[in-house]
């Protein structure tokens, strides 16, 4: 059919099935140090139970991992059988760092983390949205960027892993910003825009939409959900699809671009060419000027100005009310196509759409269509929980996921 589905780190996958022998040792290993970045430190036993390594198993692969600086151990602790103490083991690692940086409608943020995920150091400024100059939000991107490069340097870590972040479509190999309709970009090179100005840029820097790493990690905190659609609004309007556990892509990476749904054939014309798009009818610019916050969008920006709307939503004032309200009959349209088509298990809003579920649920309840199947049948629709930060907090997940999935090629030591 054409489509393409990656997989998410989502519970019950099942890659760990299709490892050759060759890739065993390394998954296993993946396995013991990923216990300790969950968990924190663990005994050999505890770790055994918890990954499903036998006893023996864990010793071999800790010894490996001791060896390599990755994995230390630390002072025992009493518990042991027969008043012996326990010792512990604890992910290393203290001069590997993760990076990330985030180019969104407004800002440029850059994190530096460690190997477990907890941030480090966070440096942010607001490009003042120049629309279709590329250059000038990159030269405040790389700023920060070699603000992170240098706290890293400066606290002893070496980067180990580069991730940028944007909200915008992302395609090609290498990969571009092929539209950012919110900056009024063509198709830009933005990692190598970057290493243009800040050369110690890691060659292995990947670039990625924001919508597949905060889907991945919204999706990831759920348990026992195999299908799932994703929908967030911070910067225009995106989206993931999940089947059977995996994210879907499709024939060109486009799969989730449910802003470009044309939902209403008579409505405005979108940049893309079509009409109606759902992000021309319900997308964050039009609800704000809707809703009488044009002036405070042009002035403070997209992320202040979508926090004032929610505000003024849970105030109940009536214009942003009426204004939101029109959106989620668009959204709760958009769903009912979605939902027909891939008969999701559940479905998620993610960005500021998170903290006003309640009337896209009602609107999606009223017209959902009726089916002689048992009751309850469709969806449960319900709000993404990590907040503005969750592609962040997906790239710094990725990344350690990467890591840990091959945790010698960390070379610590």
């Amino acid at each position: 059919m054409g489509m393409h589905v990656q997989g998410s780190g989502a519970p019950g996958n099942d890659s760990a099935n299709s490892l050759v022998s060759g890739d065993v040792r390394r998954h296993n290993l993946g396995l013991v140090a990923g216990y300790l970045v969950t968990h924190g430190p663990g005994s050999r036993s505890q770790i055994a139970d918890g990954t499903g390594l036998t006893r023996g198993a864990v010793t071999a692969l800790s010894k490996v991992l001791v060896d390599a600086g990755i994995v230390r151990e630390v002072q025992p602790v009493a518990g042991g059988g027969m008043g012996r103490p326990i010792t512990l083991l604890e992910l290393a690692g203290d001069d590997v760092a993760l990076l990330v940086l985030q180019l969104d409608a407004d800002r440029a943020i850059a994190v530096v983390a460690s190997l477990a995920g907890d941030i480090l150091f966070r440096f942010e400024e607001h490009h003042g949205r120049p629309m279709g100059d590329p250059e000038a939000v990159l030269n405040i991107l790389a700023a920060v960027l070699d603000q992170a490069m240098t706290a890293a340097a400066e606290a002893g870590r070496r980067i180990a892993d580069a991730t940028v972040v944007v909200f915008a479509p992302v395609a090609g190999k290498p990969a571009k910003v092929i539209a950012d309709t919110d900056l009024g970009w063509g198709m830009v090179d933005v990692l190598g825009q970057l290493r243009k100005r800040v050369p110690a840029l890691p060659e292995t820097a990947r670039l990625c939409a924001d919508v597949d790493v905060a889907a991945v990690a919204e999706y990831n905190r759920l348990q026992d959900v195999r299908d799932m659609l994703y929908l967030k609004s911070n910067s225009g309007v995106g989206g993931a699809i999940f089947v059977d556990g995996r994210l879907l892509e499709g024939t060109h990476g486009f799969a989730g671009a449910f802003g470009h749904v044309p939902v209403n054939h008579d409505g405005p014309e979108c940049p893309c060419g079509q009409r109606g798009c759902l992000d021309m009818v319900a997308g964050p610019d039009v609800v704000l000027r809707s809703a009488g916050l044009g002036k405070e969008l042009e002035e403070e920006g997209l992320t202040s100005a979508l926090a004032e709307l929610v505000t003024r939503i849970e105030r109940g004032e009536e214009l942003a009310t009426a204004a939101w309200n029109r959106a989620a009959v668009w959204i709760a349209r958009t769903l009912h196509i979605l939902t027909m088509s891939l008969d999701p298990e559940v479905v998620m809003l993610g960005g500021y759409w998170a903290a006003l579920v309640a009337p896209v649920r009602e609107a999606f309840e009223a017209h959902r269509p009726f089916l002689a199947l048992e009751p309850g049948y469709g969806p449960k629709v319900v709000a993404g929980e990590l907040g503005d930060d969750a592609a962040l907090v997906g790239a710094i997940r990725a990344a350690r996921d990467r890591l840990l999935a091959d945790p010698l090629a960390l070379n610590i030591v």
